[in-house]
């Protein structure tokens, strides 16, 4: 059983901000796949199939962390059998990582996850950084419609990586 997790705000004021880039990556590999988020459980919203879960805390951001530890309890697998998918303004817009371990950087969400779980791998989704605004005024702005092309594809090569985190038996 592996555990894909998007990290987002569960308010629709934020459905469209950089900060639910994990959101939108998880629902996009949903879409793909056919399935729906239709439980809640560990503090999240998830999708499931036999092979794996897609989880969407609605612990808010920067408690993300609660609802991943009780998922990896209830399901009862390592940290290695999580993924983590979150914006990361210290990445060029557009530009994916897969870490399977690390620093949360200036991530709080993840941040969070690593204090209450441990490390686990991450797929980050860059989103640069506007250094006229304030960071939490960033994360929390509304994505434009030229970003938003150059993040469509980032979110096709994640769902790759995805993929191979699901196929990836080690």
């Amino acid at each position: 059983m592996k555990i894909i997790v998007g990290l987002g705000n569960p308010d629709g004021i934020y459905s469209k901000t950089y900060h639910n880039i994990g959101y939108m990556v998880v629902d996009k590999f949903a879409k793909i796949n056919n399935l729906k988020f239709n439980k809640n459980k560990c503090k999240a919203m998830l999708a499931q199939t036999p092979q794996y879960v897609i989880a969407k805390p609605v612990t808010y951001m920067n408690l993300s962390g609660d609802s991943v530890l009780e998922l990896k309890k209830y399901f009862k697998i390592s940290n290695k059998d999580i993924l983590i998918v979150l914006d990361d303004i210290d990445l060029p817009k557009g530009v994916i990582r897969y870490r399977e371990t690390g620093s949360a950087g200036t991530h709080n969400g993840l941040r969070d996850i690593i204090a209450k779980v441990g490390p686990t791998p991450r797929l980050r989704i860059g989103i640069g950084r506007d250094q006229t605004m304030d960071l939490k005024d960033y994360v929390l702005s509304n994505i434009d419609v030229r970003s938003q092309e150059i993040l469509n594809s980032a979110f096709n090569e994640a769902i790759i990586k995805i993929n191979e985190f699901i196929e990836n038996d080690e």
